[in-house]
């Protein structure tokens, strides 16, 4: 006798009851770029539908976000003036915690994220300061300025931090910053499994963050390492983390299930802006229903192990999720 699994497909209330992993708006978190000015809302050529906005647009797209479900939102900036060591993300009125501030004013229902780096701050558009011998980031120099940054932050009233520079003992020093400072309630959600990836070419178009020279492999992983991926999350969970992440998604769905299985802590994934833009490309090309195939990959991402999917189809799949 063989089994019938068919017998648990034919009715579709059925397959409805016994379908495994869903998807819900709650899973999202919608990345923003913040530009400074007013009234600027700059589509990206490489990412339709992605938008550089002034503080000022990004407050009635809080609007829209929230009329659609979506509560949550990481932020990036793009400063006027950039340094060698990114001076604007540790100042105080800088673009990063003047746009918090307003954000939170404007939304205090908001769940407010953001991006701990130095790569959009930089001259040189690496992810910290330089040892200029070696000619990459200077780890331990970094992990000083990192703390600085979180704790500038949280005083602007952010709700969680996400460093995504991928320096040796980030969390430590960064949980240690924020702790002195009064903030032992603020979790960090790391970037804690980040290759050097190029499906990350896009983003540097809307983050203008391309590095000046060389690349990022000295800090970000070796997309064929396995092992090391799994050990990178387990050491930030270790040093504190409240959640990981596997960044890219589509390409790592593997990786994305090791993490799982190795922690028991809440994991995220980052949905990139070069597997956004393929899909794009695609569904404009009429090549695939962009509709199905995009839910057939943020589904991938969940079943794989996500418990939060950042993404910029945030938008069109709570539209399709609330149909």
């Amino acid at each position: 006798m063989f089994a019938r699994f068919r017998r648990k497909r034919i009715n579709p209330v059925l397959r409805d009851l016994l379908q495994e992993t869903h998807l819900r708006v709650d899973d999202f978190i919608y990345p923003l770029f913040i530009k400074s000015g007013e009234g600027i809302k700059i589509e990206v050529g490489s990412m339709p539908g992605v938008f550089q906005m002034s503080i000022d647009e990004v407050i009635k797209e809080c609007n829209d976000l929230k009329d659609l479900g979506i509560y949550s939102i990481i932020l990036f900036g793009i400063p006027d003036t950039k340094d060698s060591v990114g001076s604007d993300a540790m100042c105080e009125h800088g673009i990063m915690a003047n746009s918090v501030r307003a954000i939170k004013e404007a939304h205090p229902d908001m769940f407010v994220t953001t991006d701990l780096c130095f790569c959009e701050y930089t001259d040189h558009g690496h992810c910290g300061g330089l040892d200029p011998v070696l000619e990459t980031v200077d780890n331990d120099i970094t992990l000083g300025n990192l703390a600085k940054q979180a704790v500038i932050h949280a005083k602007a009233g952010v709700d969680m931090i996400a460093p995504s520079g991928m320096m040796d003992g980030m969390i430590t020093a960064i949980r240690n910053g924020l702790d002195e400072a009064g903030f032992v309630n603020l979790p960090i959600m790391s970037y804690s499994t980040k290759f050097s990836s190029s499906y990350y070419g896009p983003f540097r178009d809307v983050a203008e963050s391309s590095p000046s020279f060389g690349d990022r492999r000295s800090y970000q992983m070796n997309p064929a390492n396995r092992n090391e991926a799994i050990a990178e999350s387990v050491a930030d969970e270790a040093e504190g983390a409240d959640i990981l992440m596997v960044k890219p998604a589509l390409a790592y769905l593997d990786v994305i299930r090791d993490v799982k299985n190795n922690t028991t802590l809440p994991l995220a994934i980052y949905n990139v802006s070069g597997e956004y833009s393929m899909l794009k490309v695609a569904g404009k090309a009429g090549v695939i229903d962009y509709d199905k195939v995009m839910m057939e990959t943020l589904m991938a991402f969940k079943r794989a192990g996500a418990d939060i999917i950042i993404t910029y189809h945030a938008k069109e799949a709570a539209i399709l999720l609330g149909k």
